[in-house]
């Protein structure tokens, strides 16, 4: 063991300054969280490390401001029901997986609600909206207008470019409700 390490003896720690600056600032904006508030120190010329102070204020148990989740808007979310006729409903969503060299790709399915046929699956590493609005607009000249779109809340479906193209195109959007168990509907088939 070193001279240094033997005779070493620790400093008391006094951060009572630091806890009343920090409990002030609590008491005068109390909606804002840690890095204001320390931004709000540095303003007034208390040049602490911000570990220290951050330190210091869980030690406090300040309330420090937590990141709101970023809330959906309201939809109206209607049960699964079976079309009659061909090309009436159609529901798009995203699949996702992983190549053996560890890359992930997307594929975006769309179906037919009336025969389950396939109508489109485009695959590739990145699928942003204006590739959906484009596969979409492929559809349309191929098979027809559809009168309703099924889709999830999914980020891609929230995006303002899909939801512009299906107003422009007059194709009503219908958000699917959570299941709450695991049957699957089926269209009873006549032979």
């Amino acid at each position: 063991m070193s001279k240094s390490v033997y005779y070493y003896k620790p400093l008391p720690k006094d951060d009572t300054e630091m806890e009343e600056a920090l409990q002030q600032k609590a008491n005068e904006h109390s909606e804002e969280g840690f890095w204001e508030a320390y931004d709000r120190l540095r303003e007034e010329g208390k040049l602490w490390n911000h570990k220290k102070v951050h330190r210091v204020c869980k030690a406090l148990v300040l309330p420090l401001r937590r990141k709101v989740k970023k809330r959906l808007p309201a939809r109206v979310k209607e049960p699964l029901e079976v079309p009659e006729e061909l090309n009436h409903t159609w529901s798009m969503d995203f699949v996702t997986d992983v190549l053996e060299n560890k890359r992930r790709f997307r594929t975006f399915n769309i179906i037919d609600d009336y025969n389950r046929e396939a109508l489109f699956i485009e695959i590739d590493f990145s699928l942003p909206s204006s590739r959906i609005v484009w596969v979409l607009n492929h559809l349309i000249h191929k098979k027809g207008k559809t009168k309703k779109i099924r889709m999830d809340n999914g980020p891609e479906f929230i995006a303002h470019l899909t939801n512009d193209w299906s107003k422009m195109h007059g194709i009503a959007s219908i958000y699917t409700a959570r299941r709450t168990n695991t049957k699957c509907f089926c269209r009873k088939i006549q032979w």
